[in-house]
C-alpha cells in the first residue's frame, strides 16, 4: 500500500486506504453534497490497445486503474486526484484537474473494450493528503463538540471526516477550514475505532 493512500484514526493509527473510504461515502451527512468538487465525467475514451490475456493476471480494469494511479503519483502528480473502478461496466473513473497531457497518456494506455471516464476536479491528491495530515495531527481538537474518529482522502476530491455527531460537526468544520475546504469536506457518522 502506498503511504499516501491512508486514513488517520483517533489515536494516530494509520488504518485504511482511500478506496475503503469510497465504499462508505454513501452514508455521508452534513457537508459536501450539493457543492461537489467533481464534475460528471467530462470525457470518455475507449481503450484501443490489445487486451492482455495472460492467465492469473488482474483484469484490464484493475491494470488500467493501477496505471492511472502510478502516473498520477508520478509525472502527473500536479493534476491527479484519484481513481476508482467499475468492474460491472468494465470502466475506470479517473479524477483529475483538467489536463490534456494526463488524459492522452491515460487513454493511450487503456486496453480494448475498456471505458475510461475522466472527471474534472479542482484539487490534487497531494493537497488532500497534506490536509489529512494536518487534521490528523490534532484529532482531539474537536473534543467537547464532537469526536473525530477518523479522517482520510476520497478519490473524488473530498476529505472524509468520520465523527460521532455529523449534524454538529459539519458546520463547525466548514467554519474552521474556510470556503475552499468546505467544498471538499464530507462528514459521515462512524463509531469510535477499536484496536482489537
Amino acid at each position: 500500500m502506498d503511504g499516501r493512500n491512508r486514513m488517520r484514526t483517533a489515536g494516530g493509527v494509520v488504518a485504511a486506504t482511500a478506496v475503503a473510504l469510497v465504499a462508505i461515502q454513501g452514508s455521508a451527512a452534513g457537508t459536501g453534497g450539493e457543492r461537489a468538487p467533481v464534475a460528471e465525467h467530462t470525457a470518455v475514451c475507449s481503450g484501443t490497445r490489445p487486451a492482455h490475456t495472460l492467465p492469473g493476471r488482474e483484469s484490464a480494469v484493475l491494470r488500467t486503474a493501477a496505471y492511472a494511479d502510478r502516473i498520477g503519483k508520478g509525472r502527473h502528480k500536479n493534476v491527479y486526484t484519484g481513481v476508482s473502478v467499475d468492474e460491472r461496466h468494465n470502466a475506470v473513473d479517473v479524477y483529475r484537474i483538467p489536463s490534456k497531457a494526463f488524459d492522452a497518456d491515460l487513454c493511450a494506455h487503456a486496453e480494448k473494450g475498456l471505458k475510461v471516464r475522466i472527471h474534472d476536479t479542482d484539487i490534487t491528491e497531494r493537497r488532500l493528503m497534506a490536509f489529512v495530515d494536518e487534521v490528523g495531527d490534532d484529532m482531539d481538537r474537536w473534543d467537547g463538540r464532537f469526536r473525530l474518529n477518523q479522517v482520510g482522502p476520497d478519490v473524488h476530491g473530498y476529505v472524509v471526516f468520520g465523527v460521532d455527531r455529523p449534524a454538529t460537526a459539519g458546520p463547525i468544520l466548514e467554519k474552521a477550514f474556510g470556503a475552499f475546504w468546505a467544498r471538499h469536506i464530507k462528514v459521515i457518522r462512524t463509531e469510535t475505532p477499536s484496536l482489537g
